[in-house]
């Protein structure tokens, strides 16, 4: 069979359904994080293709060099995996807003390693793929396969996976422009550590997949820094609370984004377009999902 011409990958957005930072650091440097995440529906998408060299590109432009972005990074930390050049042009229809907390950034390097696989052959449970992954960011392990499930470590060591909260109504809102750097919002947490949110009953609820009692224990200690980073993030949880058919709402990882849990698709469509229209945020109604990226042949 011959090649494929070019392939599309989609690269689907998270949340975080529970997020604790601790203050003291493993000898790298790093926080140890727990945390439970899910996979959303919303989604860049990628298609790449074997070219020359090594091109990477976005739609929109990015407003930085193609060689600081994540799936320019992941190519080539592949090709020295693996001992291949990354001969391949990379073009990512941006979707997930960057400096949101949805995980745009981490979600494309999977997205490229999992392109990659395929297009060399590579079995993506390969041990060399984790630590490609884990090289990139804390949070592309969990992208590459989808199912929420519970890390450690830094946040980027996989300890379990639970049954999808597949078709489960979220509304995303954030601030319509600008977002909060996971770099800065550590910084404001280790000047003003916060106590860690319960792990242990939201991974007991996740684990008997009790809806009500997942979603009772949604929590983000980090959350504190992205509002003082960012005060109208805080502004935007409040009125998240106060629409109907709301079941819980948090914010995303450090931000900007914060996401609602809600009763029906209706209700999540209904907040963001009042978000949007009312108050000019950037919002979007999506559903939680259990797929990685997905890879479509061209």
């Amino acid at each position: 069979m011959d090649a494929p011409s070019f392939i599309m990958v989609t690269a689907p957005a998270k949340i975080n359904l529970y997020l604790g930072v601790h203050p003291r650091k493993d000898e790298r440097g790093y926080h140890r994080v727990d945390t439970v995440m899910t996979a959303i529906d919303l989604a860049d998408t990628l298609a790449i293709a074997p070219a020359d060299e090594l091109m990477v590109r976005t739609v929109p432009e990015a407003g930085f060099p193609m060689e600081e972005n994540t799936a320019y990074r992941a190519a080539v930390a592949m090709g020295e995996a693996f001992g291949r050049e990354p001969r391949f042009t990379i073009l990512i229809d941006k979707h997930i807003p960057i400096k949101s907390g949805l995980g745009g950034p981490s979600t494309d390097a999977a997205a490229t390693i999992k392109g990659i696989c395929h297009l060399w052959k590579i079995d993506p449970a390969d041990e060399r793929i984790d630590r490609v992954a884990r090289s990139i960011g804390a949070d592309v392990p969990f992208f590459l396969y989808g199912p929420p499930a519970y890390f450690t470590g830094a946040g980027d060591i996989m300890r379990e996976v639970f049954r999808p909260l597949t078709g489960t109504p979220v509304a995303l809102v954030k601030p319509l422009d600008g977002g909060v750097s996971t770099g800065e919002a550590y910084a404001h947490f280790d000047a003003d550590p916060q106590d860690l949110p319960e792990l242990d009953p939201m991974l007991a609820a996740m684990r008997e997949h009790n809806e009500a009692s997942i979603f009772a224990h949604i929590g983000n200690n980090l959350a504190p820094a992205a509002c003082a980073l960012m005060p109208e993030i805080g502004t935007i949880m409040a009125w998240m609370r106060e629409q109907p058919g709301v079941r819980a709402v948090e914010v995303s990882g450090s931000g900007a984004s914060v996401f609602a849990v809600c009763d029906t698709q209706m209700a999540a469509e209904a907040i963001a377009l009042s978000a949007l229209n009312e108050h000019g945020w950037w919002a979007q109604a999506a559903k939680m999902e259990k797929s990685g990226p997905n890879i479509v042949v061209g």
